[in-house]
Formats: C-alpha cells, structure tokens, sequence
C-alpha cells in the first residue's frame, strides 16, 4: 500500500491510476521530487547527463532512460528541473521531437527551473505546437526543505492544467498556489529571490558583525532565529551554517546562485526597476567565486564578510 501526501492509504489498484512521471534533470531538487514521488507510489522514469543522478534514481526505485526522449515517450507528466538556458533549449527539442502514442491524453510539462522569461516561453510556445501544456512552476525552497513540506510552488499557466497536476505537486508541499498566466510563476520566484540575495548577505554581515563585537553569534541566532519579528527560514538555515563556517553539503550553490543573480538583474532592467539593496549584494557573492567557493553553499559569503572584517579563515 502507498501513502498520500495527506497520510490516506491507497489500495494497489489506486496506486496503479496514478500517472508516470518523467523526470528530466536529477540534480539536487529533481533529484529529491523522484524520491519523494517514488516514496507515494508514483513509476518514475527519469534522465540526467550525470550518471551518478542516474545511480541515485535507480537507487531510490526509479527507471533511469537512455535519453530525453525516452523519458517523453513513456511519462504522462513531465517534470523539467535544469540549471541553465542551454540544457532547457536543448531538451526542448528533444521533448518535441518525440511524438504522443495515438490515444493518450496530451501530455503537461511542469516545468520548474528558475531562468529567464524569454527561454521559459521559448520552451513553452515549441512544446504548444507540438500539442503539449507547459506550466511554469519555479519552486521557492532548498532540497533540504522538503522533509519540512516548507516548499512553495508558484503556479502559472492554464487553471484546467493546474487542477490536474496538483495532487502530484502536493506531494511536496501543500503550498501550491495558482498565480496567473504562464510567467508569473517565474516573476514570483524572482521577487522571492531578490529577498533571498539579500538576505544572505544580510546573515553574513550580522555574523561578522556580532564577532567583532565579541558576541557568541550562535546567542544572534537563538535569540533571533525564531522572533515573530526578526527571524525567517533563511535565517534559521543559512545563519546555522555560518556559525559552523562549514558550508557543504550546499544547499544552493554560489555558481549556480550567480545564474540567479543574474536573470533577477536582467528582469528587474527590463522593468526599469531600480535595486539598490540587491545591486550592493552582487560584489559579495562574485567575491565568494574569487575566494574559490563556487560549489560552497550560498551562506559561505560570511566568509567573504570575514576576510574583509579581517578575522582569521575558516
């Protein structure tokens, strides 16, 4: 027997209904929505240019194809989770290229990376002529969170899509709001991230801060980590790290956060929206790549902090 996100035992012959689910990219957050699909019953099959994402999936019950367009060809629903512009153009194409079997029912793209607009409707308009509905859904939450159910999915595209595929992301959260149009999931994920920039930084300078004063910054984080008015998840999270200055396993990485960094900035140019605050941020995180921490967690820009407050390295 299976169990549903809201603690219902299923028989096998509901369990059998569910849909299969294709899962391209297995990274840290692709990666953890096949396991936990797998853990409530969903077949998953999935792909990833990684083997060792490949061996995890295998690992956890999954069916590891060959390629993208195997993973098109035998999931209901897809789920896209990529890091850059060039892999979502790249297995665009490839989901396209791949034909549904007569009598299926047309098949939905959840697609959930966090990139800029123009490649997220590029990706959207090519798999439409090809009869298929994209949903962008960028989620707002690290990997780790999940256990939590502290994600939120931000939603966009057709209400008819959504209804469909909310069962499936409630397997990970139940905050799984529907926000507007195809597109306004992803502006919602950058306004959540221009704060999380923020955020880091701001962490970071308090920690610094409180050592240069000689203050324990683990009392900053107990004292402040869960005030109704000081405290955020970011902080109980990122700030836990900076005092250990041990910053692996990431839970997003600095290289991967300058991509954020960057199509924030674009959109916000675009809108002719000034962001000071988040423009004074920017030097700290390439300051972190210079340092050499480009696969260290976001929060290692404490240590950026450190070395310009001149306190020993970590």
């Amino acid at each position: 027997m299976a169990t549903t996100p809201r603690g219902i035992k299923t028989t096998p012959s509901a369990t059998a209904a569910l849909p299969r689910i294709g899962m391209i990219g297995l990274g840290i957050m692709g990666g953890t929505m096949a396991e936990a699909l797998l853990k409530q019953g969903y077949d998953v099959c999935g792909f990833d240019i990684q083997n060792k994402a490949q061996t995890r999936l295998k690992k956890a019950g999954g069916q590891a194809m060959a390629n993208v367009g195997d993973v098109a060809r035998h999931a209901d629903v897809l789920i896209v989770s990529l890091a850059t512009s060039a892999a979502l153009a790249s297995v665009t194409r490839e989901i396209a290229a791949v034909a549904r079997p007569k009598g299926k029912a047309p098949q939905i793209v959840i697609e959930t990376s966090t990139l800029p607009m123009a490649d997220k409707e590029a990706c959207a308009a090519q798999l439409k002529a090809k009869g298929r509905t994209v949903l962008d859904c960028p989620i707002s939450g690290t990997a780790v969170r999940i256990k939590e159910r502290a994600w939120t999915v931000f939603v966009s595209g057709t209400q008819a899509a959504y209804r469909k595929v909310l069962p499936i992301l409630q397997v990970f959260t139940d905050n799984v709001p529907y926000v507007g149009p195809y597109g306004c999931g992803t502006k919602m994920k950058f306004a959540a991230n221009h704060l999380v920039a923020i955020y880091n930084v701001a962490y970071a300078e308090s920690v610094t801060l409180a050592r240069k004063m000689g203050l324990d910054p683990r009392e900053v984080l107990k004292l402040f980590g869960n005030s109704p008015v000081l405290g955020t998840g970011v902080m109980r999270l990122r700030m836990a790290m900076m005092l250990e200055r041990q910053y692996t396993p990431p839970t997003m990485k600095i290289e991967v956060w300058q991509k954020d960094m960057e199509v924030i900035g674009e959109m916000a140019k675009s809108v002719d929206c000034p962001t000071p605050l988040f423009s004074a941020c920017a030097p700290i995180y390439t300051a972190a790549m210079a340092q050499g921490l480009a696969l260290e967690d976001t929060a290692s820009t404490a240590e950026v902090m450190a070395v310009m407050a001149g306190l020993p390295p970590a």
